[in-house]
């Protein structure tokens, strides 16, 4: 039977989340591409056990994750069962809703029948009552946002979820659904965008938005599907995600000028005493601006080493000069 590390909140720094009394571990768990039925469950548990041991509190969710789209869910419930029945009140557990999940009108988007219709499939996954986070996972272009921001309060109010946020969602977007959820009484808890030194999106409008509207925020992507790591220093590695036909990353991503860059910022940190992967979690967390980043793990060595990012979250104004002049803004996609 697992029992959990004694000292595993010695060493992780745990942040506000906006102007919530919510504490998110700087370094989250993404339970996307490594949690489904081609990988083994002792494999998926141990990661899991691993995380929690090292103070990561948070298990990050959607339900198509998979693949096959559930299987996320469905592998942490397992989970919860078999490991953490005794500390879930000590986890924060988030899933979303918002991409293709089943055939048909109402397996996709920001409708009211979708979101509580897919809640409701996750909880039976997940084999929980409520999550302690509920996403709306994508802006939905055609269904009215008071729809989709009633149905996020609706959850609340049903006790299927303590808090509600969005993801990919615009400045203008954001500001909007921060409103009505205000005025329903449910407020915006947190803002999931894509976000890494590659993709600085988030810097145009969207940072500032939450800082002024005090919503928090956790990035999606900071290592950009494994770019920004030492895999592709030298080479396109066989198994890794640029050689598969991965939607995600693919090998035109890897050009000649793109390794070049990625030389460079592995020098900047390894004059840091970090690897590439450990510095870039570092610099989406740099200032405290950012809540929380997700990280991904195929293994738990792997999860230790994002982890070890923790020691060295301070950039000095060299360091970042460094960082920029070798991506450049206009880089940014």
């Amino acid at each position: 039977m697992y029992t959990a590390d004694p000292s595993r909140y010695e060493a992780m720094p745990y942040r506000r989340t906006g102007r919530s009394g919510l504490k998110l571990p700087a370094l989250s768990l993404g339970l996307w591409h490594n949690f489904g039925p081609d990988r083994p469950v002792e494999t998926q548990r141990g990661i899991l056990r691993r995380a929690f041991d090292l103070g990561v509190t948070h298990f990050d969710l959607a339900n198509n994750y998979g693949p096959p789209p559930g299987a996320a869910e469905s592998a942490l419930g397992d989970a919860l069962r078999a490991d953490f029945g005794p500390y879930r009140d000590e986890l924060v557990i988030s899933t979303k809703a918002g991409y293709l999940m089943w055939p048909g009108p109402y397996g996709e988007w920001g409708s009211r029948k979708y979101l509580l219709s897919s809640l409701d499939q996750s909880l039976k996954r997940l084999g929980l009552d409520h999550v302690d986070i509920f996403y709306s996972h994508r802006f939905d272009p055609k269904t009215p946002l008071e729809e989709t921001m009633g149905a996020l309060h609706s959850a609340v109010r049903q006790g299927k979820a303590l808090y509600v946020g969005v993801s990919n969602y615009s400045p203008e977007q954001t500001r909007e659904a921060a409103r009505i959820l205000r005025e329903l009484g449910t407020p915006l808890l947190i803002h999931q965008p894509r976000y890494s030194m590659l993709d600085r999106r988030p810097e145009d409008g969207l940072l500032d938005t939450l800082d002024e509207l005090r919503i928090g925020s956790i990035a999606y992507s900071p290592l950009e599907q494994g770019l920004l790591t030492a895999r592709y220093l030298d080479s396109i590695p066989e198994g890794s995600r640029a050689a598969s036909d991965s939607p995600f990353l693919s090998t035109d991503a890897i050009t000649e000028d793109r390794v070049e860059q990625l030389r460079a910022l592995d020098d900047i940190a390894g004059s840091r005493g970090q690897s590439l992967a450990q510095m870039a979690l570092a610099w989406v967390l740099r200032g405290g601006r950012v809540t929380s980043a997700l990280v991904g793990a195929s293994s738990p060595r792997q999860l230790e080493d994002s982890v070890a990012a923790i020691r060295n979250l301070d950039f000095d104004t060299d360091e970042l000069a460094r960082i920029d002049a070798v991506i450049g803004r206009g880089d940014a996609r």
